[in-house]
């Protein structure tokens, strides 16, 4: 009898362990969700939903995209996936704003947590309204200086790339801007539409519709080397006139998705091979072409480290400049140069 009891229990166990690995390797089974931690209308967001869009026909399955922002750099969207199963169902829209929220208090994991895939990004530009006052930068900085703490920027959330390039911008023209947080790129924007804010600081790829149709003028761009931008003429670099900001710039984005970590490995080898495709496919690389955006495509073990230097980059980065709640060392955080 006691034999008899062995053997349904041991047949149970094996079935249910069959039955486990065919649900893996039946994945996805469903409907996937992708919750982005920006607003809807930002580059993450806009990302988010192009790169999702081209990888569901390879999934055979919809990815539906929903937007979950607020708390601090993104925690609000990031600790609400990371509550659920780690199943392939749901996934996290992110950006390397995210890499700060520890750092700013906004929860207390590290970035190892996810399993990520890098699209790719476009670098950040300095912009004012069609009307502003300011031509160039030069001006803008010596309005500021003359007038301390009065001059108001927008740069997206707290802790993001964005607010991080404002940071690191009035560190190195030693400016004291008045910062105004909103919940993504696309609010930011509009505030200086609005005329809330004096400028804006998001990336080339958000901005470049609105500079093309005369509603923003761009000062300079926050890498080493200037934009010719079409129709519009060539965007200066902000190095050119302050060198200084090589102390902290540039930083580039990285924009994507994740499924937590403790996916299993035939839930990350699906993803990864519908995010090659639609990373290969040509509707990405047309519109990465036209939009400024330089793809990545990025993902498992090369997209972990990228994202754990850049994890590393912000929150050191953040706490030279003054901005940190908790500080790099308590969380584990390596320096730039112990990686």
């Amino acid at each position: 009898m006691k034999k008899i009891v062995t053997a349904l229990v041991s047949g149970v166990l094996a079935v249910s362990l069959s039955t486990s690995v065919m649900a893996k390797d039946r994945y996805p089974e469903r409907d996937i969700t992708n919750v982005v931690v920006w607003s809807a209308g930002g580059g993450t967001d806009v990302i988010n939903r192009m790169i999702t869009s081209e990888m569901a026909p390879f999934l055979d399955v919809n990815i539906n995209v929903t937007n979950r922002p607020g708390g601090v750099a993104g925690s609000l969207g990031m600790s609400y996936v990371h509550k659920l199963k780690a199943d392939g169902y749901t996934l996290v829209g992110l950006s390397e704003s995210v890499v700060a929220s520890a750092v700013q208090g906004g929860w207390d994991q590290r970035m190892d947590v996810w399993y990520p895939f890098i699209v790719g990004g476009s670098p950040d530009v300095i912009s004012v309204s069609e009307n502003s006052k300011y031509n160039s930068l030069e001006d803008l900085i010596s309005d500021v200086k003359a007038h301390p703490k009065t001059i108001k920027g927008s740069a997206g959330g707290a802790g993001s790339i964005h607010h991080l390039n404002l940071l690191a911008v009035a560190n190195g023209t030693n400016a004291e801007f008045n910062y105004i947080p909103y919940p993504g790129s696309a609010p930011a924007q509009t505030a200086v539409l609005t005329g809330e804010v004096d400028f804006v600081i998001t990336s080339l790829a958000e901005q470049q519709q609105l500079i093309k149709g005369g509603k923003l003028k761009p000062l300079a761009m926050l890498v080493e080397q200037s934009q010719e931008l079409d129709g519009v003429g060539v965007i200066p670099s902000a190095f050119d006139k302050f060198p200084s900001l090589t102390k902290h710039l540039p930083i580039m984005q990285a924009i994507g998705f994740a499924v937590k970590q403790e996916a299993s490995d035939s839930v990350k080898a699906k993803l990864t091979d519908a995010f090659n495709k639609a990373i290969a496919g040509p509707k990405l690389q047309e519109w990465a072409k036209s939009n400024y955006y330089v793809l990545s495509g990025l993902s498992g073990e090369a997209a972990s480290q990228e994202f754990a230097f850049l994890e590393s980059l912000f929150s050191w980065t953040l706490k030279d400049l003054g901005s940190v709640k908790v500080d790099p060392t308590a969380l584990g955080i390596p320096k730039p140069s112990e990686l």
